[in-house]
């Protein structure tokens, strides 16, 4: 008889493996409300089943399965685990099942499964998982089975190197967009079989239900849609760039020297530039009406052509005979008003108020 647990004797067999002669020591766990792993268990073990209980694997319950370095199956589902953090199984170097499904993760750090060399079947169906992509799952070598069904993956993001024998996705809302291409692309190129590929269905853009293998995405739509998605970041980009480079400028490390004056001055220039540069970036419409403003200076012979045309009016419009000095008076008071002008014009209108103080 082998025992399970520290002075109980559990279960009442010792099989031998013909192949390697080694022992399966199994032990039941299931069902019990545990909110941890036991640490009462011996420690040869290499079949734990800890199933519908509530534990959640944080660091306490990674430190006691650190100690099963026998394990070769692991049965954690219908638990309460929500996120597997980095390393959660790294001592377990003989493991080839893990099933962890049935549970609420929605979290899969990139190094979740380090140490599991030689994981074989890898079982996430029934979590929450929204965003995922091959890289926590690449160190693992000996991987063949992997099954990411009934999540809420719309795409996953997988390298052309994954290599698996069968895959199982279905009851996932799959957008049959660009971005589940390379996925498309995969499972066309590789070997790997889909199961329950009738069910493996896109969601969006449309409800055809059409398999995630023979959804109509154009590889070439998808290599514009990236080429200008990458135009509009290095333009973003470079406009950051110049903003970083003049926030740098600020910097009160950047201002040497004891003159006061000096240093507001190269302030006010930074300043103004970043201005400059933010208005013809995001506004080129004012940077070029700013650019255009310009004072005009007063042409010499401005007046003289003032006076024929004011002439030229006032004799083809009716005067009577005892205004007749008028026109001349008002042209006087406006000569002279010209005549104390510095030469530059302010605005195309002229103050009629000031005229009539003088």
């Amino acid at each position: 008889f082998q025992r399970c647990k520290k002075g109980i004797f559990f279960l009442p067999q010792k099989l031998l493996i013909p192949n390697n002669n080694s022992i399966i020591v199994a032990c039941e766990e299931s069902g019990k409300n545990l909110f941890n792993i036991p640490n009462n268990l011996l420690q040869n073990v290499t079949k734990l089943s800890l199933k519908n209980n509530k534990i959640t694997l944080e660091d306490h319950d990674k430190e006691i399965l650190g100690r099963f370095i026998n394990l070769t199956e692991l049965h954690l589902n219908e638990n309460n685990i929500t996120v597997l953090y980095n390393c959660s199984f790294y001592n377990l170097k003989k493991l080839r099942t893990l099933d962890i499904s049935n549970n609420c993760i929605s979290t899969v750090h990139k190094a979740a499964f380090a140490g599991l060399n030689q994981l074989s079947v890898l079982n996430l169906s029934h979590n929450k998982i929204a965003q995922l992509d091959s890289d926590p799952f690449t160190s693992l070598e000996s991987l063949r089975v992997l099954n990411l069904q009934y999540n809420f993956l719309k795409y996953f993001h997988i390298k052309s190197s994954f290599k698996l024998i069968k895959i199982v996705l279905a009851g996932n809302p799959w957008n049959c967009s660009c971005d589940l291409l390379d996925l498309q692309t995969w499972l066309t190129v590789s070997n790997v079989t889909l199961e329950n590929e009738s069910n493996t269905t896109c969601d969006f853009p449309n409800m055809e239900k059409i398999s995630i293998k023979m959804a109509a995405i154009q590889p070439a739509d998808c290599k514009t849609e990236k080429t200008s998605l990458e135009n509009t970041v290095t333009s973003t980009a470079a406009v950051n760039l110049r903003s970083s480079a003049l926030i740098t400028a600020l910097t009160p490390n950047n201002f040497t020297g004891n003159n006061g004056t000096h240093t507001a001055g190269v302030l006010g220039f930074v300043l103004s530039t970043t201005l400059l540069i933010f208005t013809a970036v995001k506004c080129p419409a004012w940077y070029h009406y700013l650019m255009s403003y310009r004072h005009r200076r007063l042409e010499e012979n401005y007046s003289e052509m003032f006076e024929q045309e004011f002439s030229a009016d006032m004799n083809s419009s009716p005067v009577s005979a005892t205004s007749s000095e008028e026109p001349v008076v008002i042209f006087e008071k406006v000569h002279a008003f010209g005549d104390e002008e510095d030469g530059f014009i302010e605005d195309k209108y002229i103050d009629t108020c000031v005229n009539e103080e003088h």
